[in-house]
């Protein structure tokens, strides 16, 4: 099971998550309070190893100002986590996941309104718009045929409930930001046993 942490703002919680086996780092570039600058991105991103996916969140943002991000970060992959339209997510040059809230099996038929590389379920929105920890029904995934799809599930994750969110859900990727966090920070211990759990899902307690 591949592994996204989201909301890095160091090089240190970034090597460290790496170091523990995480396939993807997210930097967010919207309002949150995980927020990160460019310059800060830029020097986080370059003490990374290069197979690692880079991933830039973004909401409603123009597109020159997402493509000025990510020539001056180094970011590999962006994440639209806003009301980008079909039209919008198509002009990028590098991979694409748009996030969608999902409340209702009927929200997943925004899927196939897109062509992105990769797409986000995550819960309902809440104050902002991911990162808010909580989760949404994930057997809703299992009532719609969702096997081309990359899916990455997100919304409320922790180490208590990967295991079983990926037994129902059985994502591409699984994205944690708030549920590896003591305090509004990020815990390495708790990426460390979230990984862990992920990617041994079958040892790990339901």
């Amino acid at each position: 099971m591949k592994v996204k942490i989201c909301g890095i703002q160091d090089t240190d919680t970034a090597l460290s998550a790496i170091g523990f086996g995480a396939d993807a780092l997210g930097f967010v570039f919207a309002e949150s309070k995980r927020q990160i600058t460019a310059d800060i991105a830029r020097e986080i991103i370059g003490a990374l190893p290069y197979e690692v996916l880079k991933v830039g969140v973004f909401v409603n943002e123009a597109a020159e100002e997402i493509n000025r991000i990510v020539n001056e970060t180094g970011i590999n992959v962006i994440q639209l986590h806003g009301d980008e339209t079909p039209e919008f997510c198509r002009q990028f040059s590098i991979p694409v996941i748009k996030a969608l809230s999902i409340e209702t099996a009927e929200d997943l038929n925004l899927l196939e309104q897109y062509s992105c590389d990769y797409f986000l379920l995550d819960s309902p929105k809440g104050k902002y718009r991911g990162g808010n920890g909580v989760t949404f029904d994930w057997s809703l995934l299992k009532q719609k045929k969702l096997e081309n799809k990359k899916i990455i599930l997100a919304g409320g994750l922790t180490i208590e409930n990967v295991a079983q969110a990926i037994n129902i859900a059985e994502p591409y990727m699984v994205d944690v930001s708030s549920g590896v966090e003591t305090d509004g920070k990020k815990d390495q211990s708790k990426i460390k046993k979230f990984i862990e759990a992920a990617k041994n899902e079958e040892e790990a307690v339901i």
